[in-house]
């Protein structure tokens, strides 16, 4: 029913269907640009729209009330959200009260550091040398980029010294198989899929289950489990990925170990509803935040930390463009650098 596909399997099919434009394809070979660079420039469009209202906001003159309200609605429009966009403002007219600060050119350093300290608690890097096999269990909405986001996680595991174990427990979209395949023989890490005849009449929950245990036989350090693509309205499909998650903790009782949410920043405020409906369903543990470099605007970041202010789901890993290695950890310090000029 399921088969192995090694990594030096030469097949010119999969390579085809992992090269289709869409919105999970087959990404060209890395860039040797530096990831900071790369984060900068995907960040661009907010970046230049800020940098156009800031030096408005922050070129000289006091601080009063009407440069707060002209700053909540820069906020407001670059997705930065409600609750974060109160929480900015109200530790914002904190420091400057405690730091005596008149002038609003100052006023710049200090966003940047209320951004920061906002962001920090998403700061939490996975490690998964808890538990061998480490269980990853992936999903997110249709055409986030989760496919293309397991393959540079595979990745960039490698290049930490891990071994990798792919599953292909996406059983609905056509090419997500032989998409996945070809990352396996791209990185060099063997793919556990449904054989092609089977396609959609594969249990992705089984699938997941064979993985699992074959990765616990050949010692395996991490396993990335695909899962299809749902909208969060689809309750009969939020069910069927209850099922796959208690399917794996057959296998291990206390995995999957880290259930990862990739979310699409191009989505802004959907981003949050997406957040809440999966966690609800699954306990989301990490969130991959995938396409920075297009037309997304980086409030939604500080968004989703705003909507969790106790303890929100860790951001693990920013993506800014279709490089293989265009996939790392995130960096509150870096990421809010990148939004400034």
């Amino acid at each position: 029913m399921f088969s192995f596909f090694k990594s030096k399997k030469d097949s010119a099919d999969s390579a085809q269907a992992a090269a289709t434009p869409d919105n999970d394809s087959n990404p060209p070979a890395g860039q040797s640009t530096s990831f900071a660079s790369k984060l900068k420039q995907g960040l661009a469009r907010t970046r230049q729209s800020w940098g156009k209202q800031l030096s408005g906001l922050f070129g000289g003159g006091k601080i009063d009330e009407a440069l707060y309200e002209e700053l909540e609605t820069m906020l407001l429009t670059s997705d930065v959200g409600v609750n974060a966009t109160h929480q900015l403002l109200e530790n914002l007219r904190k420091q400057v009260k405690r730091d005596a600060l008149t002038d609003a050119m100052q006023l710049k350093q200090a966003l940047k550091d209320q951004l920061i300290a906002l962001l920090q608690p998403l700061v939490r890097p996975l490690d998964t040398t808890t538990q061998k096999p480490f269980i990853i269990m992936i999903t997110g909405v249709n055409g986030v980029g989760k496919t293309t986001s397991i393959g540079k996680l595979a990745k960039y595991f490698q290049t930490q010294g891990h071994s990798v174990l792919l599953a292909a427990g996406d059983t609905f979209r056509a090419a997500a198989r032989e998409q996945l395949i070809a990352w396996g023989e791209r990185n060099n890490v063997t793919v556990i899929a449904p054989d092609s005849e089977a396609g959609k009449k594969s249990d992705p929950a089984a699938i997941i289950f064979d993985a699992v245990n074959s990765a616990k036989a050949r010692g395996i350090d991490i396993v990335l489990a695909d899962t299809a693509g749902r909208l969060t309205s689809q309750l009969h499909l939020m069910e069927e990925i209850k099922k796959v998650k208690r399917v794996i903790a057959k296998a291990i009782p206390d995995a999957p170990h880290e259930v990862m949410l990739v979310l699409d920043a191009n989505t802004g405020q959907n981003a949050i509803t997406q957040v809440k409906a999966f966690d609800k369903a699954l306990g989301v543990t990490g969130l991959v935040l995938t396409k920075l470099d297009g037309t997304a605007k980086g409030g939604v970041v500080a968004a989703i930390a705003g909507q969790y202010p106790q303890n929100p789901p860790a951001l693990r890993f920013v993506g800014v463009g279709e490089g293989v290695d265009d996939l790392r950890p995130f960096d509150a310090n870096e990421f809010v650098e990148a939004m400034f000029d």
